[in-house]
C-alpha cells in the first residue's frame, strides 16, 4: 500500500506545472491568460445576448399582440356605440316596448283599422331604413336584428329558420341576463336565425345588448349584430411571428374566434392559460414544442394569442451564437499559434544556454553562438560567454602559477646541489671527524647534515614550525662558526606555536639575506632576531636585523618586485641579475600556496636595519592536498 501511495504521489509531482518543460509552462500560462478570458467573455456575451434577444422578441411579440387587441377593441367599441344609437331611437324604443305593430312576417298583431296599419308600416319601414344606414356605413356588419320581449323582430338581412320564438334562443337569454351590458357572443352555433347571404357560423361573430326600461329596469328586448369574421382577421392576418408563427383570437374558454389557414394548433385548452391578463407558456402539440404568448382584452374577454415554434424564437440567438463561437475559435486558434511562437522564442534560447552549460560541464569551455537580441536572454547568453572566457583565462593563469610553483620548488631544491648525495656524504664526514676527535669539525658537519635533512623533509611541502626552527638553527650554527662573535642570534618562539605547520624553507633565504646584506655590511657585531606570533588570525614570522639596512630607492624597488604579478616576477628577477632571488622565491611560493593576501612585508631604514615579516595562514594540521587542484582551482585549506 505504501508503494502505491508513493507512485501516486510521484505521478502528481510529475503533473505539477513547475515540473513541466519551460516551453509548455509558458504555453499553458499564455493560453490560460489569453484564451480562458476570451472563452469566458464569449460565454458571457452569448448568455447576455440570448437573454436580451429573448426579452426583445417577447416584448415585440407582446406589442404586436397588444396592437391586435387594440384594433379588435376599437371595432367592438364601435359596435357598442352602434347599439346605443339604435336603442335611443324613439321608433325602435316603441317597438321594444311593444307599441308598434308589424306585418305578418314580424309576428305582430294586425291593427284594427287601416290608418293605424299605414302608420305602423311607415314606422316599420323607417326602422328598416335606419338599420340599413348602419349596414351601408359599416360594410363589415353582416346583419342587425331587433327582438322585443314578445318575440317580435325587425331586420333587413336576418330572419328565423323556424316559427319558434327567438326569445327562446341562447344568445337572447345570454344578452337578457346582462341587462343593458354589451356582450360579445362569439361565433354562433346552432341558432334559429340566419341571413339572406347565408353566412356560415364560422364566418361571423355576434354581439348583443339588451334594452331595458329606465324606470323599472325590465328587459324590453335585445339588439344583436353579426360582424363579418374578416374584420377580425384583418387585424391579425398581417401579423407574422418568425417564419411560421401567427396570431389567433380565442374566447375566454379557449375556443377559436379566428385562426389562419393550416394552423399549428386548432384549439388551445383553457388550462394552459395562466392566471392574469397576459403571459407566456410552452406547449407540445403533435410532437412540436410551441411557444404561446397571449394578452386578454378586458372589453371583449377575448385572448389574442401569438403561436410559433419554440426553435424560431432563438433563430437570431443561434446566429449570434455562431458568430460568438466563430470569434472564440479564431481567438483560440490565434492564441494557440501565438503561444507556440511566444513560448518557442523564449524557451529556445534557454534550451540553447542549457546545452552550452552541459557542454561546459564536460570540460568544453568553447563560447556559444548567440543572436543579437537585446533582451534579458541575450544579455544572459553574452554574460555566459564572458564567464567562459574568464574561466579559460583563470585556468590558464592557474596552470601558469602551478608550473611556476613547481619550478620554484625545483630551484629551491637545486640550490642545495644534490641534497641526497650531500646529506649522505656529510653524515660520513661527521662520523669520521668524531672518530678522529675533531669535535668542531664534527659539529659543523652535523649541523650541515641536519640542514639538508630538514630541507628534504621526505618530500613534504609543509613541516612543523619546530622543524623549521631547527633548520634555521642549524644554518645559524654554521654561520656563527664562520663569523664567530660578529653574529648574534635571538629566537622567540612560543611553545603553543611550535606545532603549527608552515611552508618549508621560509626562514633560511631571509636569514641568509640578513647576514650577507645586513650584518656583513655592518661595522661591528650584529644581531638577528627571529620571532613567531599570531596577528589578525594569521601566523606572523618576523626576521629582524640591525645591519646596514636599505636606501629608500632600494626599498621601493624591492617592494615593487614583491608586489609584481607572479607571471612577471621571473622576468623582473632575471633583470636584477639574481639579486634578492631567495626573498622573491619565498614570496612566490607563499602566494602560489595561499593566495595574494599572504606573503612578505618588508620594512627597512638605511643604517638601522631591516625587518622582514612572513605572513601565512594558521595550519594546525598537515594539509592532505595541494593548494591547487588539477584544474587550477584553489582548494580550501
Amino acid at each position: 500500500m505504501k508503494r502505491i501511495r508513493f507512485g501516486m504521489k510521484g505521478g502528481l509531482q510529475r503533473l505539477r506545472l513547475r515540473n513541466m518543460p519551460l516551453r509548455y509552462q509558458l504555453m499553458l500560462l499564455f493560453l490560460f491568460f489569453a484564451i480562458v478570458p476570451s472563452v469566458g467573455l464569449g460565454l458571457l456575451v452569448n448568455w447576455t445576448v440570448e437573454r436580451i434577444v429573448e426579452r426583445q422578441v417577447e416584448g415585440h411579440t407582446m406589442q404586436l399582440i397588444g396592437k391586435v387587441n387594440e384594433a379588435l377593441d376599437s371595432k367592438m367599441e364601435n359596435l357598442q356605440n352602434m347599439t346605443y344609437l339604435i336603442g335611443f331611437d324613439p321608433d325602435i324604443r316603441a317597438f321594444m316596448e311593444g307599441k308598434t305593430d308589424s306585418d305578418g312576417h314580424t309576428g305582430i298583431v294586425e291593427p284594427d283599422n287601416d290608418l293605424n296599419q299605414v302608420r305602423a308600416q311607415d314606422q316599420l319601414y323607417g326602422i328598416k331604413q335606419y338599420l340599413q344606414g348602419f349596414t351601408t356605413l359599416y360594410p363589415e356588419i353582416a346583419g342587425i336584428v331587433l327582438v322585443n320581449g314578445n318575440g317580435n323582430y325587425i331586420s333587413n338581412e336576418m330572419y328565423p329558420r323556424t316559427n319558434q320564438s327567438l326569445i327562446q334562443e341562447e344568445w337572447y337569454k345570454s344578452a337578457a341576463g346582462k341587462a343593458g351590458i354589451f356582450t360579445v357572443l362569439g361565433q354562433p352555433s346552432q341558432r334559429n336565425i340566419t341571413t339572406h347571404v347565408r353566412y356560415k357560423d364560422s364566418e361571423i361573430v355576434s354581439v348583443a345588448r339588451s334594452i331595458t326600461d329606465e324606470t323599472s329596469g325590465r328587459v324590453l328586448g335585445v339588439i344583436m349584430i353579426d360582424l363579418k369574421l374578416r374584420t377580425v382577421s384583418q387585424a391579425a392576418r398581417d401579423v407574422t411571428l418568425g417564419k411560421s408563427g401567427y396570431v389567433m383570437v380565442t374566447d375566454a374558454e379557449g375556443r377559436s374566434v379566428y385562426m389562419p389557414d393550416n394552423p399549428l394548433v386548432e384549439q388551445i385548452p383553457s388550462a394552459w392559460f395562466q392566471s392574469g391578463d397576459s403571459g407566456t407558456f410552452n406547449g407540445e402539440v403533435q410532437g412540436k414544442e410551441l411557444l404561446f404568448m397571449y394578452q386578454s382584452s378586458a372589453f371583449t374577454g377575448w385572448r389574442t394569442v401569438g403561436v410559433f415554434p419554440a426553435r424560431e424564437t432563438i433563430a437570431e440567438v443561434r446566429q449570434i451564437q455562431f458568430y460568438v463561437v466563430s470569434f472564440v475559435f479564431v481567438v483560440c486558434l490565434f492564441g494557440l499559434s501565438a503561444s507556440l511562437r511566444f513560448s518557442s522564442s523564449i524557451a529556445q534560447p534557454i534550451f540553447r544556454l542549457m546545452s552550452y552549460m552541459r557542454r561546459a560541464e564536460t570540460g568544453n569551455l568553447r563560447s556559444g553562438r548567440w543572436s543579437d537580441r537585446a533582451d534579458e536572454i541575450g544579455m544572459l547568453g553574452r554574460s555566459f560567454n564572458r564567464m567562459l572566457a574568464q574561466i579559460r583565462q583563470l585556468m590558464s593563469l592557474n596552470e601558469l602559477r602551478e608550473r611556476q610553483k613547481r619550478e620554484a620548488e625545483m630551484r629551491s631544491l637545486q640550490e642545495h646541489i644534490k641534497p641526497h648525495f650531500l646529506y649522505n656524504t656529510l653524515d660520513t664526514i661527521h662520523w669520521m671527524a668524531r672518530k678522529k676527535g675533531v669535535d668542531d669539525v664534527s659539529e659543523m658537519v652535523g649541523a650541515l647534515s641536519r640542514l639538508f635533512r630538514i630541507g628534504l623533509s621526505k618530500g613534504n611541502d609543509y613541516i612543523p614550525l619546530h622543524s623549521e626552527i631547527e633548520h634555521i638553527s642549524s644554518y645559524l650554527q654554521i654561520q656563527q662558526t664562520r663569523y664567530r662573535d660578529r653574529l648574534q642570534c635571538e629566537l622567540i618562539i612560543p611553545e603553543e606555536l611550535r606545532e603549527l605547520f608552515v611552508l618549508k624553507l621560509l626562514l633560511q633565504p631571509i636569514v641568509e639575506n640578513a647576514i650577507y646584506h645586513g650584518i656583513k655590511a655592518r661595522r661591528g657585531p650584529g644581531t638577528i632576531r627571529i620571532e613567531a606570533k599570531i596577528a589578525d588570525g594569521k601566523l606572523s614570522l618576523t626576521v629582524q636585523d640591525n645591519g646596514a639596512g636599505m636606501s629608500s630607492e632600494r626599498l621601493r624597488e624591492m617592494i615593487g618586485l614583491l608586489h609584481a604579478p607572479l607571471e612577471s616576477m621571473e622576468t623582473q628577477e632575471a633583470g636584477q641579475g639574481g639579486k634578492s632571488y631567495g626573498m622573491l622565491n619565498v614570496q612566490a611560493r607563499l602566494q602560489l600556496s595561499f593566495g595574494e593576501e599572504y606573503g612578505i612585508r618588508l620594512d627597512s631604514k638605511e643604517g638601522e636595519g631591516t625587518c622582514v615579516t612572513i605572513i601565512q595562514p594558521l595550519m594546525k594540521e598537515l594539509p592532505q592536498t595541494l593548494p591547487f587542484d588539477n584544474e587550477g582551482r584553489r582548494e580550501s585549506q
